[in-house]
């Protein structure tokens, strides 16, 4: 509920938040919403409150989040697969200090509420720092000065929908949902797999998740290294042809060190995948950041099909077979990226 409805909410945010201040405006409200929702979802005395808080927090984020990594993104067109992998970068860092803070705030006594505090009081400061800041320069704006046709307040839909008639978007929007598959959908997955399939305990278990936390994060740091040097379509070639004789390899593999190993490969070769795309999908649409963000949240909808399916599929068939489809990502992801 919260992935369907917070999406379809945070859907227009990309063609009605513009450019510049005014952008910068809707950066601000979705901060001080972003850190409301957090804050509501440690208090929540309900399972109703609660699933309120997290389908606001979509929306937020939305504003908070995308909006700035548009902006990010319009401040220096010329860097923009640099400036994705360094985004990206910070964000795995999160990811693995997150459970480094629960269990701080659990090991002080705290609770998972305590937990969240702590994280609505960092995004308060966030909030101020961004209130201090003036917007970048309108989107697209060369060095000359030239504006792009829609440098305006706001993006209209007819011109959302004009933007699909470019192939290279298309293709960067497909690539973000398909690489998610060995993405946030494997590490939803991994653990459930270590237990189930691989029967090893919980802990063994919890620290394969780490393991795929760890190498995505040592992939992230290589590829903010390498950033500058590969194109996005060599860095998704390689990489899809690396994922696609490893991944399999650990779902084969009987002996847990050796999936570890095999999963901490997977993690590293595959960290490259959504800031190249992400870029890409921005690069494909110069001067239209506010487009770019709008089908991206329209993707990401689609895109929610994918840990439903592989559910359904594991239901039906058991976990190893449903994972076992996603062998096909690394292939479409390499032929893609022709």
């Amino acid at each position: 509920m919260p992935l369907l409805a917070g999406s379809l909410l945070e859907l227009p945010l990309g063609l009605t938040a513009g450019y510049g201040r005014r952008r910068h405006r809707f950066v601000l409200i979705g901060g001080l919403a972003f850190t409301a929702s957090l804050v509501a979802v440690a208090a929540a005395p309900s399972f109703l409150v609660l699933l309120l808080a997290f389908t606001a927090f979509y929306p937020a984020s939305g504003a908070f989040v995308s909006l700035t990594q548009s902006a990010l993104m319009d401040a220096d067109p010329s860097r923009q697969q640099q400036r994705m992998a360094a985004w990206n970068l910070v964000g795995s860092c999160g990811d693995v200090i997150g459970p480094l803070l629960l269990a701080a705030v659990l090991a002080l006594g705290g609770t998972w509420r305590a937990g969240y505090l702590v994280v609505a009081a960092v995004g308060a400061l966030f909030v101020a720092a961004a209130a201090l800041t003036g917007p970048t320069r309108r989107a697209g704006t060369s060095e000359s000065g030239s504006e792009p046709a829609d440098a305006g307040r706001r993006t209209t839909v007819r011109q959302a929908l004009d933007a699909l008639r470019n192939g290279e978007a298309v293709r960067w929007l497909a690539l973000l949902q398909i690489t998610d598959l060995l993405g946030d959908v494997l590490t939803g997955f991994v653990g459930v797999y270590l237990v189930d399939v691989a029967h090893v305990s919980p802990a063994s278990a919890a620290l394969g998740v780490a393991v795929r936390l760890g190498a995505g994060l040592a992939g992230d740091a290589l590829f903010a290294v390498l950033a500058g040097r590969l194109s996005a379509r060599t860095a998704l070639r390689l990489s899809g042809l690396a994922a696609g004789l490893f991944y399999p390899a650990f779902l084969l593999v009987p002996a847990f060190p050796a999936k570890l190993a095999l999963l901490a490969v997977v993690s590293l070769a595959t960290a490259c995948w959504y800031p190249a795309c992400q870029a890409g999908l921005y690069g494909s649409l110069p001067g239209r950041s506010g487009i770019a963000v709008f089908w991206s949240s329209a993707a990401g909808l689609a895109g929610a099909v994918g840990p439903v399916a592989v559910g359904l599929l594991a239901v039906r068939f058991g976990l190893a077979p449903a994972l076992a489809c996603l062998a096909v990502t690394p292939l479409l992801v390499a032929t893609l990226a022709r």
